[in-house]
């Protein structure tokens, strides 16, 4: 199995209207940080597509019969040489750095929700090593999915705490992998906020399987990033699920831009046709789904998105009316016209009609 098809394809947890606030409105050190990255934004897009292509031609990867969990956790020690050296091996203790421990629980928690609920043998169903690398580069502010590892900055500690706080991140980001070797859906419009929901949908069931005791859609507080923002910060996560656009409101990160229901989609060239901005909208619709459905989120509402999300008539130019009405159809074969009805009304509340 070609474990190498997804490199190069970067995905960041910050997305350009954030980091575009803050060389607007932060202080010297955090613009520069920030126009480091817009600048980058460039490379990593001609790099994703690229991947892109290659995704579309090999498929999808065909599942095991057996869970291999292998994660390997590596630290630069602040500087940008990844992968690093090596810290903390599949097995092994917890080493008292916090950056190094949550980053091995956080790649766990997103194997054992894949693995426990979908029986999904890691990112591409066949056992790929899970590795990180952590304490990258000085004050960065950002974690990202490279397709062969996940990086985590520390943050500055004014804006942002160390991104391996939020455990929901980390399956945000390992779930660009999964999606990029199941549908693979293309990074720009409407095809690309859902490519970002899928990755906050799980992200989000990752959190919730993963919490002591585990929370139902009721409990949950279906926020992504919650504990990154700093307390100084006017805010309590980078997006709500459950009410996009309330996230934060901040002098120096902005206010939340993400809408919850089409009468507010945003029609925009930048973030690649506002992937990060218009996710907010199927967001909403899982959550509405969830806490309708009750129970636990993976248990109904997440075995209809996962069910879509590795159906082949996904193809990866799909818009919002496209997976919305395969996920009706999915819940019609999975729990009959009852599910399928709480569905089509789920995405009714988002102003999607599906028949």
């Amino acid at each position: 199995m070609d474990h190498t098809r997804h490199r190069r394809s970067i995905f960041c947890i910050l997305p350009p209207h954030v980091l575009e606030a803050i060389v607007k409105n932060g202080s010297n050190a955090q613009r520069r940080m920030a126009e480091q990255m817009l600048r980058s934004a460039a490379a990593m897009r001609t790099a994703r597509a690229a991947v892109d292509a290659r995704l579309k031609a090999l498929g999808p990867s065909a599942p095991t019969g057996a869970p291999h969990k292998q994660r390997v956790i590596f630290t630069t020690s602040h500087t940008e040489n990844i992968p690093g050296v090596r810290t903390r091996e599949e097995g092994q203790g917890p080493t008292g750095d916090a950056a190094v421990d949550e980053a091995y629980n956080g790649l766990g928690a997103t194997f054992d929700l894949y693995w426990d609920i979908w029986k999904r043998d890691s990112v591409d169903a066949a056992g790929m090593e899970l590795d990180a690398t952590v304490h990258y580069g000085m004050n960065y502010d950002n974690a990202y999915w490279n397709g062969e590892r996940m990086i985590f900055g520390d943050g500055d500690g004014r804006l942002f705490n160390r991104f391996t706080i939020a455990v929901d991140v980390i399956g945000h980001e390992l779930t660009h992998g999964v999606t990029g070797h199941t549908a693979n859906l293309d990074y720009n419009g409407q095809s690309g906020a859902l490519n970002e929901s899928v990755s906050d949908v799980f992200g989000s069931l990752v959190k919730q399987y993963a919490a002591s005791p585990r929370q139902s859609a009721a409990q949950a507080d279906w926020l992504i990033g919650a504990g990154l923002l700093m307390p100084g910060v006017k805010g309590e996560a980078l997006r709500s699920m459950k009410a996009p656009g309330t996230a934060y409101d901040d002098p120096v990160l902005g206010k939340d831009p993400q809408p919850a229901h089409m009468k507010d989609y945003v029609t925009t060239t930048s973030d690649d046709g506002g992937v990060h901005i218009n996710s907010g909208i199927p967001n909403n619709a899982f959550a509405r789904l969830a806490i309708a459905l009750g129970g636990y989120s993976w248990e109904k509402a997440g075995q209809i998105w996962y069910k879509t999300l590795t159906d082949t008539r996904l193809a990866p130019s799909s818009q919002f009316m496209d997976f919305a009405r395969l996920t009706a159809l999915n819940a019609f074969q999975l729990y009959g016209a009852v599910g399928k009805q709480a569905v089509i009304d789920a995405w009714r509340q988002v102003g999607i009609s599906v028949n």
